[in-house]
């Protein structure tokens, strides 16, 4: 295999389809490029991903991938065809596969890709089912949300990385797999992370990928982190500030204790007053319910309610303790959330809003501002001074 982390070949049963046998636990991010050139040297290129198609990975196996046709291409037209795949070092391209086009198609068909054999299924992979599979939000979205998107794959997420909140660890492992820091340490005094060996094989991937992603898991508290003094490159809290009881503040110390000067503190914190803020959508189709009634009537509603449970790993939870994460909500804003850290030393590096496109203002809501029912999410990277 020369080192590639996929193999390559022509699948000599069927023209215009290539055999991809993935000999590591995964392969990450993978993509093909088509180059069409046509007799009378017109070129066009074609990629899988503008197609609709993006493989975020492909456990060990072997899958095929079917070239698009078009009848446009006469007889005597090349194909050639190269597959590239995501490496903690960028992108890493196999080798070309050719072939020539020997009469013109009857029609236009796409890109294609499915399974071998006892290979794991296409449809049964996390980024095959989407949004609504809770492995694809944090293996597959979450984490490349801060790889590509936040950090702009930074080499810092090479370095010390550090998760505070680190929950059942999906998130950590999307990301630990694909970049291969130096150090990656995980704290949650919960432990979910223990379940991760049983969600992993769920979503065929051998445990043994845990061992290999060199994460370190430890239930620390936030508030009280046994880690040495600028020990961190990174910092990550995905959705963790909003649910310290008692306030964030120390956790935010702790951050900057062991976050190294010039460090990058990556915080996407549950914004309150917005339509993601009160976690509560499993009871209430109103975004806004916590905001309308008052609280013993919502905690009524809550404990008398049957949720309509998400995927969360199999993870399943009474009212009552839905109850309790309510009650231990931090009401946070943005514009204060903002100031606490540029008061702390930090300053903000990159950062995307998500914002609502219509809040409709009922009388219960007039005591609120427009920037805080409007904006549903920050995803913010800020910079240690």
């Amino acid at each position: 295999m020369n080192g590639r982390p996929i193999h390559v070949t022509r699948d000599d049963g069927a023209f215009g389809v290539l055999s991809l046998d993935v000999r590591e636990h995964a392969v990450f991010d993978v993509d093909a490029h088509l180059l069409v050139t046509r007799p009378d040297g017109r070129t066009e290129d074609r990629h899988l991903g503008a197609a609709g198609i993006d493989p975020a990975w492909l456990p060990r196996g072997r899958y095929r991938l079917e070239l698009p046709s078009d009848p446009d291409w006469p007889a005597g037209t090349r194909l050639n065809v190269g597959v590239s795949v995501g490496t903690p070092d960028g992108r890493q391209d196999m080798h070309r596969v050719a072939f020539v086009v020997e009469s013109r198609a009857d029609h236009a068909s796409g890109w294609r890709i499915g399974s071998y054999g006892d290979s794991p299924p296409i449809e049964s992979l996390s980024w095959s089912q989407g949004p609504s599979n809770w492995f694809y939000r944090h293996f597959d979205h979450a984490a490349r949300v801060v790889i590509d998107l936040m950090f702009a794959d930074h080499p810092k997420l090479r370095g010390d990385v550090l998760d505070v909140g680190c929950g059942d660890g999906i998130t950590d492992l999307g990301i630990a797999l694909r970049k291969k820091p130096k150090r990656f340490v995980a704290v949650d005094p919960f432990k979910g992370y223990e379940r991760l060996p049983e969600i992993c094989r769920e979503h065929h991937l051998p445990p043994e990928v845990i061992e290999q992603s060199g994460i370190e898991f430890h239930p620390d508290d936030g508030n009280a982190l046994e880690l040495d003094d600028d020990s961190f490159d990174v910092v990550l809290s995905w959705g963790s500030l909003e649910h310290i009881a008692g306030g964030y503040a120390q956790t935010l110390a702790e951050i900057k204790r062991v976050l190294r000067p010039g460090g990058l503190f990556f915080a996407h914190p549950g914004l309150f007053y917005g339509s993601a803020g009160n976690h509560l959508g499993e009871f209430f189709d109103d975004p806004w319910i916590h905001l309308k009634l008052d609280r013993e009537e919502l905690k009524q509603r809550v404990l008398a309610g049957t949720p309509r449970y998400m995927d969360r790993a199999g993870e399943k939870s009474p009212p009552e303790q839905y109850w309790q994460w309510y009650t231990e909500l931090n009401p946070i804003k943005l514009p204060d959330f903002e100031q606490e850290l540029r008061g702390m030393g930090f300053e903000p590096w990159r950062f995307a809003l998500r914002t609502d496109p219509v809040v409709e203002y009922t009388p219960e809501l007039q005591g609120h501002d427009m920037v805080a029912l409007g904006i549903s999410e920050l995803y913010g990277v800020f910079r240690l001074r």
